[in-house]
């Protein structure tokens, strides 16, 4: 891998939307607790909510950088992006938790 390739990969995952950083806080707390509903049926506290929800926006946003342009999502798929990561996140934890 050359060096313009290895940064044009790195770049993807360095990708800003025009979301500030409360509006991720906020949505980072949604996102936590829908993927508590959908995965384990419920949720786990707002502060855990936002921690999951915002890593799992990190995560669904580097994958989804491969297929669509995320810099030029706004609050609505912003929050997709969130609940997708958050969802697969919790997923792997729970296989990973389950198989302990």
């Amino acid at each position: 891998m050359n060096s313009i390739a290895a940064t044009e990969f790195l770049a993807r995952s360095s990708t800003l939307t025009n979301v500030g950083w409360i509006s991720y806080i906020i949505i980072g707390a949604l996102a936590g607790w829908i993927a508590g509903k959908i995965v384990k049926g419920g949720g786990s506290g707002l502060l855990k909510n936002i921690v999951i929800g915002v890593a799992g926006a990190l995560i669904g946003g580097f994958l989804l950088s491969f297929l669509v342009d995320t810099a030029a999502g706004g609050w609505w798929f912003t929050l997709f992006t969130a609940i997708l990561g958050s969802v697969l996140l919790l997923w792997i934890t729970e296989k990973i938790s389950a198989k302990s």
